[in-house]
């Protein structure tokens, strides 16, 4: 059985299954976390105004019984006011630093953030980044999915920084 527990939140179009989960779930499972993926069916008639509301309301009841990470990828990181109210530590991949109500969430957050973006993703903003985390990856190129142009390798290699910078956060 896991020491410890971490749920992953997805995005819109990048459900859990897809590679950054896949992989940072599978590095937090060597680190002794049991991992539990939200799944979730994003309304085409979401308010923008209701976005952390509804992503609170689809990743609350997950929380049960307690958890020691959260980790969560672009619309995912409407969760921040969550993990700031909780005092949960949290690892925001493609965080969408440019929405006011994920910032407020980073802002309040009493315990520790890594957060993980690309300087080619338009919903990223390095400044804002590092005012709000000392625990900030940015990969320069990389889009809102951590791609950046060139031979796949090149993606690849970014996959691996972004699970050793996820290894040494939560170590």
């Amino acid at each position: 059985m896991a020491d410890r527990r971490a749920v992953l939140v997805p995005g819109v179009g990048y459900d859990t299954r897809a590679p950054l989960f896949a992989y940072v779930g599978e590095a937090l499972r060597r680190l002794g976390f049991d991992v539990h993926g939200v799944t979730w069916q994003v309304p085409r008639d979401l308010p923008a105004d209701r976005t952390a509301e509804w992503v609170a309301e689809q990743v609350t009841p997950a929380l049960d019984g307690g958890v020691d990470l959260l980790v969560g990828k672009s619309l995912g990181t409407f969760a921040t006011p969550l993990a700031a109210d909780r005092g949960l530590p949290a690892v925001w991949l493609t965080p969408v630093l440019n929405h006011p109500e994920v910032v407020d969430g980073l802002d309040r957050a009493t315990s520790p953030c890594l957060l993980v973006g690309g300087t080619a993703d338009s919903l990223w903003n390095g400044e804002v980044a590092r005012r709000l985390s000392p625990h900030v990856l940015e990969v320069p190129d990389a889009d809102h999915s951590m791609l950046v142009p060139g031979p796949l390798a090149r993606s690849a290699d970014v996959l691996g920084r972004v699970c050793t910078a996820v290894e040494e956060f939560v170590r």
